[in-house]
């Protein structure tokens, strides 16, 4: 999803130029980031494989 054309209901502007808290609020809401700037589902993407990859390894050395 993207801010770019969502129109806040406070100050009738375009969200993305973040003009009241609403908007700004709102903004930081789609564009929600987690520990280095990436994204929550990515980085439970990534331990999933990373499991998944070190369960398939230890399965495969026994």
């Amino acid at each position: 999803m993207s801010c770019e054309h969502l129109i806040c209901a406070r100050c009738s502007g375009p969200v993305v130029e973040g003009r009241c808290p609403a908007c700004r609020a709102a903004r930081a809401e789609v564009h929600r980031t987690g520990p280095f700037g990436l994204s929550p589902i990515l980085i439970v993407g990534a331990l999933i494989l990373a499991l998944t990859l070190l369960i398939a390894l230890r399965l495969g050395l026994h």
